[in-house]
């Protein structure tokens, strides 16, 4: 895999501009997806129950403020 990831640090390296950009917005994409699929996946195995229910109590104990 290392060597796979070195060849592809090379070929992205040498991309001409243009193709440089689309690649650019496709990994945005890809990558926002990604995590996009780690925090739901997070969410439905109940991973983040216990962060929201801090952040409820401390609300409802007016340690929050208004953005």
């Amino acid at each position: 895999m290392a060597s796979s990831l070195k060849n592809l640090e090379k070929e992205v390296a040498q991309l001409p501009q243009p193709d440089l950009i689309k690649f650019r917005a496709w990994y945005e994409k890809f990558d926002s997806d990604k995590w996009d699929e780690q925090i739901e996946g997070d969410v439905s195995k109940g991973k983040l129950d216990s962060l929201a229910e801090i952040a409820v109590s401390e609300h409802l104990n007016g340690k929050s403020k208004e953005l």
